[in-house]
């Protein structure tokens, strides 16, 4: 069985180198910021609204389906008195005094400092974030506010080496140019584990021919080579080259494709994913150009709801934020069909599990007594509770602990 890759916890300075759930209806939430790697609906890195704290229902945030081959964008307003599009601020519009505790990581409590955190990067990590954010909110009385966008992985540490945000959500670990730019710009930071999730390939329920697919199958579909394709059933000669064991499996059908944009670690992932056949024919790190993509999962998951042939992959809990409207493809890493559950995700056998990340500016967290608050609260049990809360699985223990001593240690 090949185990996922979860990347080792580490502080970093200079001298190392180194997107709501498918908006799922949610009448507890104070408020979602949606976006990205890569949503309740997904935000744009531009533009934004303030929202009051009050209970928010959702209308239905998928409606519009790109044609394939193009890109898709826009803000939706969703039902009630906010507006999701952009970055969204999770506070009122005024401040209380005072700093105020919250339950804390070890059973005592986390004062929360006054003040405001910008939080930008990955959709796959924003339902996680804007829960925290929402969760500063109430416990500080509107004094601790975060302002939290989704616009992918890539911009969002773009943005943040840049100097432009405290914390940059990832879905994948921040790589080697990325580390470049931030040592460039002075920008230290520390890099926390905070959640698992599993990059789960999606289609159809309609889609009965396809059940399982194997890497090889996968790379003929979407890898660089497959553009062009436009049939299941015409990616078979390729998937049996690179040595695929479901070549019979795809169907004579339209291969309709919606998933995330180059922008988004969920991109990168699939990318990751689809290593050893890209090395093996000898392609370019990347994926067929020739794809309906978007920085919003809600959109994606849109997109694959509309077509009963279709194919797609977004994170963990966007899929399980809509129901029986989707189903998961099941992978065959090599030991078998597993299919992504919580429990699969968490032990490994999904070998499309990934871990996710926050990174802060180390320099922003000491200057701005919010900024720390906020990370303090994120890695709180309260704080951790969120993950689930979002869709996604919990760490174990050590990993969690790793995490709070990385951030202890920063």
């Amino acid at each position: 069985m090949r185990l996922p890759r979860f990347p080792t916890l580490r502080a970093v300075n200079n001298s190392i180198p180194r997107r709501l759930l498918a908006l799922a209806a949610a009448s507890t939430l104070v408020l979602a910021a949606c976006g990205d790697d890569e949503e309740s609906d997904p935000t744009d890195a531009g533009g934004g609204t303030t929202a009051e704290p009050s209970d928010t229902t959702t209308d239905d945030p998928g409606t519009t389906v790109a044609e394939p081959g193009t890109t898709m964008g826009g803000d939706t307003t969703m039902g009630g008195d906010t507006t999701m599009g952009g970055d969204t601020t999770m506070g009122p519009d005024t401040t209380m005094g005072g700093d105020t505790t919250t339950p804390g990581s070890t059973g005592g409590t986390v004062a929360l400092e006054g003040g405001s955190v910008s939080v930008s990067g990955s959709s796959t990590v924003e339902p996680i974030s804007v829960r925290v954010g929402e969760l500063a909110l109430e416990e500080s009385g509107g004094d601790l506010q975060a302002t939290v966008e989704g616009p992918g992985t890539g911009d969002g540490f773009e943005l943040f080496c840049g100097g432009e945000t405290d914390i940059s959500d990832a879905s994948r670990p921040i790589d080697e140019e990325e580390i470049a730019a931030c040592e460039e710009a002075g920008v230290e930071y520390v890099e926390l584990e905070v959640a698992i999730d599993g990059l789960t390939v999606l289609t159809s329920p309609d889609n009965a021919d396809v059940t399982c697919l194997d890497v090889p199958a996968l790379y003929a579909l979407l890898g660089p080579e497959s553009e062009g394709v436009t049939e299941w059933s015409a990616a078979s000669e390729l998937a049996g080259t690179v040595g695929s064991e479901y070549v019979d499996q795809l169907p004579e059908a339209p291969l309709d494709i919606f998933g995330p944009g180059q922008e988004s670690g969920t991109y990168d992932t699939m990318v990751e994913f689809l290593g050893d056949p890209i090395e093996a024919q000898e392609q370019e790190e990347t994926l067929r150009a020739d794809y309906t993509s978007s920085a919003r999962d809600a959109e994606i998951v849109a997109g694959v709801e509309g077509s009963s042939s279709s194919l797609g992959w977004v994170g963990y809990a966007f899929f399980v934020g809509e129901g029986d409207a989707l189903k998961a493809i099941e992978i065959d890493g090599g030991d078998g069909c597993v299919a992504p559950t919580e429990e699969t995700i968490a032990d490994g056998s999904y070998s499309f599990s990934r871990s996710l990340f926050i990174y802060v500016n180390t320099a922003k967290a000491e200057e701005n007594p919010a900024v720390a608050s906020y990370v303090d609260l994120y890695l709180s049990d309260a704080g951790l509770a969120t993950v689930s809360d979002a869709g996604y699985v919990d760490l174990p223990a050590d990993r969690i602990e790793a995490a709070r001593q990385a951030w202890a240690d920063r």
